[in-house]
C-alpha cells in the first residue's frame, strides 16, 4: 500500500489534534465512578447551565426539527447587531467561535504565510494555521500577558493574522485598552487582527475593540455563547467585523452551519440579561474563593479575569490523574508547555469547595 504521506498535505503530518477537557462519562467508565458524583471543572463551562428562557426556546424549536434552519441566521444576526450597534452585515455565525477561526484560515491563509500569537495563547490558533500550511510565530508573554509591542515587532510581510485572546485562555490575563490602541497604531494594512473575546462578558470594564470594527479596520472580534450563556453543547458563536471582511468569511462557511436549535437558544439567551448577571456574580464569588484558597495553600496562581484560574501544583499530570480518581476533572496544562500548572474552572460554590478539599488532600497541604 502506498504511504499515505506521499500524497497527503505534508504539513499535516506533525499536527496534533486538539485535546478537549475529559468528559464526565469517560471518567466514570475509566475509574468506575458514578457520573452524578463527578464534578467537571475543566472546560470553563457555565455551572448554572443555560438560561431558562433559552431552554424554553430550544424546546419550542425542536418541534420544527424536520425543517432546515435559516441558513443566513437572520433573527440571531439582527439581534447581535442591534446589541452592539452594528449592521447584520457585520455579523457572521459559527459552529462555535472555533469555526470562525477556520473561516479565517480558508479566507486568508496559504502555505508560506504566517500568523502571530502569544506563547501561551489558545492552542487552536496554531492548529488552524498548521491546517492551512501556515507558520505560527509564537511571541513570549512575560507574566503570561500578551506583549503586544513584541507581537507588533514580530509581524513580517508574510503575516496575515495576529490573534489576541483577551482575556486569554488558559492564563486568564487581560491586555488593557492603552496597549491595544498602541498596538493597533503599528499594525500594517495587510494584517488582520483577530480579537478572541470568549470571556468578554465576565469583565467589569472591558476594552473597546468594537470601535475598530466601526472604523472599518481589518479586525475580526470573536464571541461565543458557550461560556456566559451556558450553551457549549450547541456549538454556537459569532464574529463581528467590517462588512468587507465578513463577506469573505461568509463565502467560507458551509450551508446551515448554525443549527436551528442553537440559533433559538442563543437568541433567547442573548436577551436574558438576568441570567448573565447571575452567572457573573457566581463567577466573581467563586473565582475569589479559588484564588484565596490557593493563597492559603501557598500555591502560585495567575490572577484571572475569566471564569477559571491557572495554578501551579507541581507535576500537573500526576495531580490531574489523582483528582480524576477522586471524581474531579480539571485541566492538565502540559499541552501548553506548562507541565507544573493546571487550569481550574469556576463552578458552583459547592463544587468549588469540594475541588479545593480534594486538591488539599492530593497535595497534602
Amino acid at each position: 500500500m502506498m504511504e499515505i504521506w506521499n500524497y497527503a498535505n505534508p504539513w499535516l503530518k506533525s499536527l496534533v489534534s486538539y485535546d478537549p477537557g475529559k468528559p464526565i462519562e469517560e471518567t466514570a467508565r475509566e475509574f468506575g465512578l458514578d457520573p452524578a458524583s463527578i464534578i467537571k471543572l475543566a472546560s470553563n463551562e457555565n455551572p448554572l447551565g443555560p438560561s431558562p428562557k433559552a431552554l424554553a426556546a430550544m424546546r419550542e424549536a425542536l418541534e420544527k426539527a424536520h425543517l432546515y434552519p435559516d441558513g443566513g441566521g437572520f433573527a440571531l444576526r439582527e439581534a447581535i447587531a442591534a446589541k452592539f450597534g452594528l449592521e447584520r452585515s457585520n455579523v457572521i455565525l459559527g459552529n462555535g467561535s472555533n469555526e470562525i477561526i477556520e473561516f479565517i484560515g480558508h479566507g486568508f491563509l496559504q502555505p508560506g504565510d504566517n500568523v502571530v500569537v502569544a506563547q501561551h495563547a489558545f492552542v487552536v490558533y496554531k492548529l488552524m494555521a498548521t491546517l492551512f500550511g501556515a507558520e505560527t510565530i509564537e511571541v513570549p508573554d512575560p507574566g503570561f500577558v500578551h506583549d503586544l509591542d513584541a507581537m507588533a515587532a514580530a509581524i513580517t510581510p508574510r503575516t496575515k493574522k495576529v490573534f489576541i485572546a483577551n482575556p486569554n485562555n488558559p492564563t486568564g490575563t487581560l491586555v488593557e485598552q492603552a496597549a491595544i490602541d498602541r498596538f493597533m497604531e503599528q499594525v500594517p494594512e495587510h494584517v488582520t487582527v483577530v480579537f478572541d473575546e470568549a470571556y468578554h462578558e465576565f469583565l467589569n470594564d472591558p476594552p473597546d475593540t468594537l470601535k475598530y470594527v466601526r472604523e472599518g479596520r481589518n479586525v475580526i472580534i470573536m464571541r461565543t455563547f458557550s461560556k456566559i450563556q451556558g450553551l457549549a453543547a450547541l456549538r454556537i458563536g459569532f464574529g463581528l467585523g467590517p462588512a468587507h471582511l465578513v463577506d469573505v468569511l461568509q463565502k467560507c462557511r458551509q450551508p446551515f452551519n448554525a443549527n436551528a436549535i442553537a440559533q433559538a437558544g442563543a437568541l433567547a439567551g442573548l436577551l436574558d440579561d438576568e441570567h448573565q448577571e447571575r452567572t457573573r456574580q457566581l463567577n466573581f464569588e467563586g473565582r475569589a474563593f479559588l484564588e484565596h484558597s490557593f493563597s492559603e495553600m501557598g500555591l502560585e496562581y495567575v490572577p484571572s479575569h475569566a471564569n477559571f484560574v491557572l495554578v501551579k501544583v507541581g507535576d500537573s499530570g500526576a495531580v490531574f490523574q489523582a483528582m480524576l480518581r477522586r471524581g474531579i476533572i480539571i485541566r492538565d496544562m502540559r499541552s501548553y508547555q506548562l507541565p507544573e500548572w493546571v487550569r481550574i474552572s469556576v463552578g458552583t460554590m459547592e463544587q468549588n469547595r469540594r475541588c479545593i478539599s480534594v486538591l488539599r488532600e492530593v497535595l497534602s497541604v
